[in-house]
């Protein structure tokens, strides 16, 4: 055989290796990560709800609304600010299809206590709002019916050793609860994610005194992390949370990691699932598909590409 055709059958060689390597890779990804969970297509007539740009209370909207689905309604949380250095109030707003939603006629529902990047977790008859403060300190607020909250103070950090994390920042706070235990991951200048728990709601524990959920070495999300939900799906975590792949956080994306634990985190390979500022997602369950909502600045709306194919 000629030195060239040994050559060339080297490079088939290989290269079939590496095809095989990388089906294999693909095929794992889509094993920890489903395409209902990962592949999302715009809703066309986007933006769904942004401020209103008068004179009002809600001039402008920020990052992190929230958005549960209650029976047939669909009930969205958010902040309002008229000025950049503002109060950032709390406004809520309703919708029977998760696409044209209604102002509540008596906004702001709260405004005696700085509140953005909510969360809102159900647990019994009662439901629970962490938000951050100003300064970006989480606090917890509470209601019984989703429009009347009551502030109940800055959330108390430990470190493992029982002491008071250090001072600075503690915000966009995002919690689920699992078994009567309260998780809260939560982020300090948005420099990686910690996890703390919790019983009582009184004081929280971190599980390390490390993120468990790093920057980089990604590009993607070489320069800041934030969680924004923690879904569980088929006995599986999944924690949708937005980046920045640049030092001056002009631009911010979407991106999920899976764990079996929500200690140890495995990043989706094809991270950002949205980009170009479509961030701060939060997943949401209509009854037949997932939707994901973007809350920064503007709130978008994306359906799973499976919804996607279903509905053409």
């Amino acid at each position: 055989m000629k030195p060239f055709s040994i050559i060339i059958l080297i490079v088939i060689f290989f290269s079939g290796i590496k095809c095989y390597h990388s089906k294999k890779i693909n095929d794992a990804a889509k094993a920890l990560f489903p395409l209902e969970l990962v592949q999302f297509v715009a809703y066309q007539n986007n933006p769904l709800f942004s401020g209103t740009g008068d004179s009002t209370w809600d001039k402008k909207i920020r990052e992190r609304g929230y958005i549960i689905k209650e029976d047939s309604i669909y009930h969205l949380w958010y902040t309002g600010y008229a000025s950049n250095d503002g109060n950032r109030s709390l406004g809520y707003a309703t919708s029977t299809d998760g696409i044209n939603f209604t102002r509540y006629l008596q906004n702001p529902i709260h405004h005696s206590s700085w509140v953005e990047d909510i969360c809102v977790v159900k647990s019994a008859d009662t439901y629970y709002m962490f938000a951050e403060g100003k300064g970006d300190s989480a606090h917890l607020l509470i209601s019984k019916d989703k429009i009347n909250w009551e502030e109940k103070g800055n959330l108390d950090i430990r470190q493992t050793n029982g002491k008071p994390i250090s001072g600075g920042p503690f915000g966009t706070p995002a919690v689920i609860i699992e078994k009567g235990l309260w998780y809260l991951f939560y982020e300090r200048n948005d420099l990686g994610i910690w996890l703390a728990t919790s019983k009582d709601l009184s004081i929280w524990t971190n599980v390390r005194d490390e993120p468990v959920l790093k920057m980089g070495p990604e590009l993607y999300d070489q320069f800041a992390v934030a969680m924004n939900q923690v879904i569980k799906y088929k006995g599986l975590y999944y924690g949708y949370y937005h980046a920045a792949a640049f030092k001056d956080w002009h631009e911010w994306s979407t991106n999920v990691a899976v764990s079996s634990d929500l200690i140890h985190w495995k990043k989706y390979p094809n991270n950002p699932i949205l980009g170009n500022n479509k961030s701060s997602g939060i997943l949401v369950n209509d009854g037949t598909f997932f939707r994901l909502y973007t809350m920064h600045n503007k709130i978008n709306l994306f359906f799973s590409s499976k919804a996607a194919t279903f509905l053409n």
